[in-house]
């Protein structure tokens, strides 16, 4: 380990001197702590880092002067959709996909997120559990989507395949996150394909690009957004194994969206049949106020522009059909071939542009006390995942409906959206929409047989709780053969034992 000589003058080439302010009163341990934790930090990244964060700091919000004359949206070739295309090109895809994943060269990637803080919860948010019928937590939930996808592949090739789950985790949680799959025997995945690696950490800077002290002994120190997925990449050697593995196509996808389909088979053919190196998947925006970013081009190359990057009055444009003009939503799920990643981790990654998150840093005063700020006194650096955009040399979209793929959880439940209720209705009414679909019928409290209504709200409690594994049904297929016909009073549980005592 670097001595403290050595480790002062690193910082002072980095103009940061002042982190070791109280080195001389820490007892050897924490001192030892800290100077380890200063020794990781290289003296030009880490001064280029906090002059950065304070100048682009320093950049006036909104949308950018003259953005909304270089906007243009997608061209139409360039988006797919799930709903509005023919049931002969939509059974094409799926195919493609479920012969890419037979022969195990589709990988997940799990973009795992921080601690649930916004939930008021301490652990990672891949834990929390929504109140589903059954339990089940977000991770649950995924993993079991993963073997029901590799069960239909292989069912339908004839040979046994491995769909990789790469996990990145933060310096919080990979600890937290590692425990709960062991706790939970990885959920019946097979543990050498659930690969989990930790994103970097950057420290928090003042306004004015000085790094911020939490404790006498630690710096304030915070993940590198979800576009640090790259850097992440090369560090653990994750394309490496990859390749070993035999993976040449990548699902990324955020760890918050109950409804997400791990490894989809449409939209891993859609790509793939289109020759596509980059994808996003996305939903039609609600309203143009919804606070989501769009997808769409900038100067004629595809990227996805925040919506505080937008002015209103661009984002209430409508085309000549009526529907918003920029109405293709961002859900942060995405495909990539692993020869793009590549490319992006070799040549790219340095140039994606970091965004600014202005946040109430806890720090220590120059007399040493803790102080816990009232507003907004530091700057986190992050990139985003959907920065390595304009790089592609053939990206595509894919449209999919919100009812059946997208309901984030982003809050707490006193929150009006995005939280705990709504997250298990979106999931709940999606199962019971299935489950009237494969001809059940369900009964009220007094036996008699709800009527179907020819329509269902997207919101609200559906009108009979219906809860379905992933282990019996990934997206609505092969439910006929244990509900057609039946009647079933509410709450209708089926799970694999449900499933196969109801089996003909």
């Amino acid at each position: 380990m670097a001595s403290e000589r050595d480790v002062r003058a690193r910082l002072q080439r980095a103009g940061q001197e002042h982190l070791l302010r109280f080195c001389a009163e820490l007892a050897p341990g924490p001192r030892a702590a800290l100077l380890a934790e200063l020794e990781a930090l290289e003296p030009e990244a880490l001064r280029e880092h906090c002059q950065r964060a304070a100048a682009a700091c320093a950049c006036p919000p909104g949308p950018e002067p003259g953005l909304a004359a270089r906007l243009r949206p997608l061209p139409p070739e360039r988006v797919g959709s799930a709903s509005r295309c023919d049931p002969e090109t939509r059974r094409l895809w799926e195919e493609e996909g479920f012969h890419q994943i037979a022969l195990s060269k589709v990988a997940v990637l799990l973009l795992a997120g921080g601690q649930g803080t916004r939930l008021g919860v301490s652990y990672p948010k891949g834990m929390y559990q929504v109140g589903l019928p059954s339990g089940k937590s977000l991770y649950q939930l995924q993993a079991e989507r993963i073997r029901r996808v590799e069960q239909l592949a292989s069912e339908r090739s004839g040979t046994q395949c491995a769909i990789p789950w790469y996990i990145m985790t933060s310096e919080f949680t990979l600890e937290p996150t590692a425990r709960f799959f062991k706790e939970h025997d990885f959920f019946h995945l097979d543990p050498n394909s659930v690969i989990m690696f930790e994103q970097r950490m950057l420290p928090a800077v003042t306004f004015d690009g000085r790094a911020i002290l939490e404790k006498k002994d630690k710096v304030a120190m915070a993940p590198d957004g979800n576009g640090g997925l790259y850097r992440a990449l090369s560090d653990h050697q994750i394309l490496e194994d990859m390749e070993r593995r035999g993976v040449e196509f990548v699902h990324v996808y955020c760890v918050d969206n109950i409804l997400v389909r791990l490894a989809d088979p449409v939209f891993v053919g859609f790509c793939v049949l289109r020759g596509a190196d980059c994808g996003a998947k996305v939903v039609e925006k609600a309203s143009p106020e919804e606070p989501v970013g769009v997808v769409c081009q900038v100067d004629g190359v595809p990227q996805v522009v925040e919506y505080s990057e937008i002015s209103p009055e661009t984002a209430r444009l409508r085309g000549p059909d009526g529907s918003l003009l920029y109405h293709l939503g961002n859900i942060c799920n995405h495909f990539f071939t692993r020869g793009f990643l590549w490319a992006v981790v070799s040549e790219f990654e340095p140039l994606l542009k970091p965004h600014v998150a202005v946040k109430k840093v806890p720090y220590v005063d120059e007399e040493g006390n803790l102080v816990k700020p009232l507003k907004p006194n530091g700057i986190k650096l992050e990139k985003f995942v959907f920065d390595v955009f304009p790089f592609a040399k053939n990206f595509v979209a894919f449209e999919v409906s919100r009812e059946e793929e997208f309901s984030p959880l982003k809050n707490a439940a006193s929150a009006a959206g995005d939280n705990p209720t709504t997250t298990r209705r979106a999931l709940l009414l999606q199962h019971y929409r299935w489950a009237l679909q494969a001809g059940a019928h369900f009964l009220d409290a007094c036996g008699a047989r709800l009527p179907e209504l020819p329509s269902l709200p997207s919101s609200g409690e559906p009108p009979a709780i219906c809860e379905i594994s992933p282990l019996v049904s990934y997206s609505g297929e092969a439910l006929e053969a244990y509900l057609q016909g039946r009647e079933f009073p509410s709450p209708l549980i089926l799970d694999e034992n449900r499933a196969r005592a109801l089996q003909p």
